[in-house]
């Protein structure tokens, strides 16, 4: 398995049967490597709506004709943009062709802003386990420190998880910290940081003080394969 950072809180999986996109922020993510038209997904994971996740979404779905899977409300608003969708709900998981998928809890919020400037529920923010030829992905989503993450790590046993350190809207370098020590995954990748002034961090130096477990701070453009 193939795991490649694109910025923000980007990453796209491939497996030896399928190509699986999270939150492709692409267009207006500056520190993104590719363009919306260099994907070919057959599925499209969502943590929640923020643009910055749900990004270029719609038009790669549609282009691709991947399945996006969401939270009810999310996936049911794309729905109605025509998208293939499957709905999940926090806790509950799906065992699809590319993999299994389960949605945890997330603190944050989800909202998506249209154009003419009305603001759309879209249920609960989550983060995602992915799991696939024996192996477990995490992605936290946007998330705060909160106590059930040591459940997460209890639980599932973790090839990579990938945590936000952005600070200001979701954990900062510190917490993140402490949210990797409970998961305990084999390998951590920082995300969710430098995209935008506001979230500005230095991810080499937050994996330099993980101990023992092992981190790596990708460039957007970088792949771990595990």
């Amino acid at each position: 398995m193939k795991l490649t950072f694109h910025g923000q809180s980007f990453i796209e999986i491939e497996t030896p049967d399928a190509n699986i996109l999270i939150d492709p922020f692409i267009t207006g993510n500056g520190t993104c490597d590719i363009n919306p038209e260099d994907v070919e997904p057959d599925a499209i994971l969502l943590t929640h709506g923020h643009a910055d996740h749900l990004g270029d979404t719609v038009d790669i779905a549609k282009r691709s004709n991947a399945l996006v899977v969401a939270t009810h409300e999310l996936a049911g608003y794309l729905g109605s943009k025509g998208l293939e969708t499957h709905p999940l709900n926090i806790g509950g998981g799906h065992q699809f062709k590319f993999g299994h998928v389960k949605l945890t809890p997330a603190w944050h919020s989800s909202s998506y802003a249209e154009e003419e400037g009305q603001i759309i529920y879209t249920g609960m923010p989550t983060g995602i386990l992915f799991t696939a030829d024996n192996k477990t992905i995490y992605h936290a989503g946007d998330t705060s420190l909160f106590s059930d993450l040591k459940l997460i790590g209890d639980h599932n046993d973790i090839s990579v998880a990938f945590i936000p350190i952005g600070d200001n809207f979701t954990m900062g370098p510190d917490d993140a910290k402490v949210a990797t020590e409970w998961i305990n995954p084999e390998l951590v990748v920082p995300i969710h940081y430098n995209t935008f002034p506001l979230i500005e961090q230095d991810g080499q130096k937050f994996v330099d003080e993980l101990s023992p477990i092992r981190g790596r701070a990708l460039q957007p453009g970088e792949s771990v394969d595990i």
